[in-house]
């Protein structure tokens, strides 16, 4: 009996955990069969709205500035020379490199003992030589009067020939006396012809006596002229560079002993290429007197210059492009011959276009620009300069649009945008201003006061700022690096 019960519970357990496993199971098949046939919910689509840079586009007559990289040269170099060999006697105070010279300023003198002798012999030669001219003149006037008295005496003899003549046709006279009177005649015009020969040859002798006047004078010349060489003096008010002269040393004529430049009278030769050159030349050819901005970078201050084209290199050069242009500057102080710069040249005025950062065009010739539902447009425009950093176009449909200053690939035509306007292009911002310590305000000043190589008006136009109570955060770093701090 009580196996028969524990048999039917043990049944009956088991029935209802195979009851409980299928109802689990239909459960979970009926989830996945429902999970399968319900449709996933589409979410709803949104548009991107980008959110970009707007600047006006503002049609006005711009003058494009061409920039390029030069080299100042002084227009007036000279290389002093020795005209003469000798030792070197005397040099002027300021004859080293630097030194500035006046014009006129005696530089060198050359010892001129030897060519002071030279002068006095040849000054005795040209007293010799006019003295030969005065004998030769005196002996032509002699030689002139011999052959006038021959030629009296030659017709007196032929008067006396021509009456033994008419004597001997009156049967008074002999023949004799005749041929004796011709004979007279015969020698007396021989001796005409003798005196006429003295006369030639007296005319040639003061030919001669005049050419050795000539070249006595020549050569007196010349050694008074080597003897002024001697001494070089300044043509010009100038610097001198490259000096080797000392005193006591001797030197060759023709040797190199300083160069001589103006530095009040500079110009800057640049390089541009065939097609910026294309735009410096008027309707005939000839280069435009064009102005041109010349700037020097130094520590703190970029030095500036004016200036204007002056003229285009004759030929292009061997293995170069372009064209090698020449701008003369007005006054350029601080500047030095060989100083390399950079140098801005206004070209002619161009109407009708539109400045735009470079950022805002596109290589292939277009800009975006706002459109109605706030949405994006391409336009195309024309590229007429590129300026630095930005652009002039020209193009029909940008006049008083908004145009995206900086385009990146996720922008394009139709994409709808979220405007920002800070109108038209910003000026370049205000440098930052410092306040120093005084102990960093001293290591500057002092830094500046000891730089050799700082140009006098440049170094107080620095210490002039340092002084103030704030100074431009951009100068101090400049000569901070300079210090290597």
């Amino acid at each position: 009996m009580r196996f028969l019960r524990q048999s039917i519970i043990g049944l009956f357990l088991a029935s209802v955990t195979l009851g409980l496993l299928l109802y689990a199971g239909q459960i979970v098949s009926g989830a996945i069969q429902e999970r399968i046939s319900n449709e996933r919910p589409t979410p709803k689509a949104r548009e991107r709205v980008y959110v970009v840079d707007l600047i006006p586009a503002q049609v006005t007559a711009e003058t494009p500035v061409l920039e390029a990289f030069g080299e100042v040269s002084s227009r007036r170099t000279l290389e002093l020379r020795a005209s003469v060999g000798g030792r070197i006697i005397a040099l002027s105070p300021s004859f080293e490199d630097g030194g500035r010279v006046a014009a006129g300023e005696v530089l060198i003198s050359i010892d001129p003992a030897d060519l002071q002798a030279e002068v006095d012999v040849l000054t005795a030669d040209f007293a010799d030589a006019e003295a030969e001219v005065r004998d030769a003149d005196r002996g032509l006037d002699l030689a002139q009067q011999d052959e006038q008295a021959a030629r009296s005496q030659a017709n007196l003899r032929k008067q006396a020939f021509d009456r033994q003549v008419d004597l001997a046709d009156r049967g008074v006279g002999s023949a004799a006396s005749v041929e004796t009177a011709e004979l007279a005649a015969a020698a007396a015009e021989a001796v005409v012809i003798t005196r006429r020969q003295a006369v030639t040859q007296a005319e040639a002798r003061i030919d001669q006596a005049a050419t050795r006047l000539a070249r006595a004078k020549i050569a007196l010349a010349e050694a008074r002229r080597d003897l002024e060489d001697t001494t070089i003096e300044a043509p010009f008010d100038g610097t001198l560079g490259e000096t080797t002269a000392v005193e006591g040393g001797l030197v060759a004529a023709n040797e190199r002993l300083a160069v001589l430049i103006d530095p009040s009278d500079l110009e800057v030769s640049f390089r541009v290429s065939t097609a910026q050159y294309a735009r410096l030349i008027d309707a005939t050819g000839e280069l435009i007197r064009a102005p041109v901005t010349v700037t020097l970078e130094a520590a703190g201050f970029d030095l500036t210059a004016e200036g204007e084209i002056s003229r285009v290199n004759a030929a292009t050069g061997e293995g170069q492009t372009g064209r090698l242009v020449f701008a003369r500057i007005a006054r350029a102080p601080g500047f030095r011959p060989g100083d390399f710069v950079t140098v801005g040249v206004r070209e002619p005025e161009v109407e009708n276009v539109v400045r735009l950062p470079a950022s805002a065009y596109d290589p292939d010739g277009h800009v975006l620009v706002l459109g109605e539902g706030d949405r994006l447009e391409l336009i195309s425009v024309d590229l007429v300069r590129r300026q630095g950093d930005e652009v002039l176009v020209r193009g029909d449909q940008l006049e008083g649009r908004e145009v995206v200053r900086q385009l990146t690939p996720l922008l394009g035509a139709g994409i709808a945008v979220q405007p920002i306007r800070r109108g038209a292009l910003e000026a370049s911002a205000a440098p930052t201003l410092l306040e120093l310590t005084e102990e960093r305000r001293a290591r500057l000043v002092a830094f500046v006061q000891d730089d050799n190589a700082m140009p006098d008006e440049a170094r107080a136009r620095i210490l002039a700022r340092l002084a103030e109570p704030r100074v431009p955060a951009r100068m101090v770093a400049r000569i901070e690096s300079r210090m290597g701090g």
